[in-house]
């Protein structure tokens, strides 16, 4: 479902216009400009894209760009809380794949999808930065280390 005619709010446009400030080309702070945006919408849509776009004086494939590289941005709906599993080689090595399996299995969906309830989106993440505490996953910015397969449940009921 496309958002239309998205309207950064005056808070966020405030926050972006301070982003840009910091540095010397405002095309720098499309990163944080669609964190923003994010944080308000729940992911990137095209109208996103353009409003982001005309706040920096960018063109709509610049801001593009950065959100379809970096995983942490969302360029379609997602659940309330997107689940993100680490499977880099430290998580990999200490049974990622184990618990990707089980908490999918939990959740009854596969990799890329939304439960029926709408609560949560799993996906693959390439790293989250947290090697010495694997095999972890994200729900939303909030990092779970040291999983277990069978500790998933308790984890997610944490998430109504």
């Amino acid at each position: 479902m496309e958002q239309t005619g998205t309207i950064l709010t005056e808070a966020i446009i405030q926050k972006i216009e301070a982003e840009a400030g910091k540095y010397p080309t405002r095309r720098a702070a499309v990163k944080s400009a669609l964190r923003y945006a994010q944080a308000e919408f729940g992911w990137i849509s095209e109208g996103v894209v353009k409003a982001v776009a005309e706040v920096l004086g960018l063109e709509r494939i610049e801001v593009f760009e950065v959100a379809t590289f970096y995983d942490m941005f969302y360029t379609r709906p997602v659940g309330k809380f997107p689940v993100r599993v680490c499977t880099n080689v430290s998580c990999l090595l200490r049974g990622a794949d184990g618990i990707m399996e089980a908490l999918c299995q939990r959740l009854g969906v596969e990799e890329g999808e939304t439960t029926a309830d709408g609560r949560f989106t799993v996906f693959a993440a390439e790293c989250l930065g947290a090697c010495g505490g694997a095999p972890m996953m994200a729900v939303g910015d909030d990092y779970h280390e040291d999983l277990k397969a069978d500790e998933l449940d308790n984890v997610l009921a944490g998430y109504q």
